[in-house]
């Protein structure tokens, strides 16, 4: 497969990342077309969708062999499940698939036509291979059945992000952030209230620790001090 595109998001590496498309409304994303796919009527009636489906690459899982079953996080990393009952990104084909919602099409000067879109699960860099318009009446279905995930899908914690804290990052990103710490980026199998952990996110470095059901932020840095800080 040919990939037609890259999304730039606030997401340098895969921790933290939401565990699928739309946990996170405030996340925003910018698709830009690699040079061979910058001709704007491949989009001609895209912009009449509210949403939109996104093929793409898990560019940073590769594996050069597969397993037929997996354990979800989210069920924390003891249970597990068959490969093709999950979405997890250790599959025969790394390919991920996310329903974004379209905020806009837009014309960059040096990037060509550019879909910005909001609630991706995807890292920066990550490789597109498709995009497709998201049907309603299709792609919807009030009677399906959410298996084993009705188990953890409400998974949330409380987050207490300190106002002086909070003001390091831009008012626009804001509420992304503490969208992405509610939803928990720890692995599921480590519960340690004692631990610090770090997760990157727009440009910064949120250190942050959880007890019981709380979140608490202890610091942000940003990722170039926290890189000077390193070495």
């Amino acid at each position: 497969m040919k990939i037609i595109a890259h999304i730039r998001t606030d997401f340098p590496d895969k921790f933290g990342i939401p565990r699928q498309s739309g946990l996170v409304k405030e996340l925003q994303g910018t698709i830009i077309f690699e040079p061979e796919y910058r001709n704007p009527a491949a989009l001609r009636g895209l912009e009449e969708f509210s949403h939109i489906w996104l093929l793409w690459q898990f560019s940073k899982s590769e594996k050069e062999r597969w397993s037929a079953t997996v354990k979800p996080p989210r069920m924390g990393g003891k249970k597990r499940m068959g490969v093709f009952a999950t979405r997890s990104p250790f599959r025969p084909n790394d390919i991920g698939l996310s329903c974004v919602r379209l905020e806009r099409i837009a014309k960059e000067a040096h990037l060509g036509t550019v879909i910005q879109v909001s609630g991706a699960d995807l890292m920066d860099k990550t490789p597109i291979y498709d995009i497709k318009p998201y049907i309603p009446f299709t792609d919807c279905r009030p009677d399906a059945s959410d298996g084993y995930t009705r188990e953890t899908m409400a998974h949330e914690l409380e987050v207490e992000f300190p106002e002086r804290l909070l003001e390091r990052y831009p008012r626009e990103k804001r509420a992304a952030a503490i969208g992405v710490l509610a939803q928990d980026p720890r692995p599921a199998y480590v519960q340690d209230s004692e631990r610090i952990y770090g997760v990157a996110f727009g440009g910064f470095d949120i250190k942050f620790r959880v007890i019981e059901n709380k979140l608490t932020v202890c610091d942000v840095v940003s990722v170039s001090r926290h890189m000077a800080e390193i070495f």
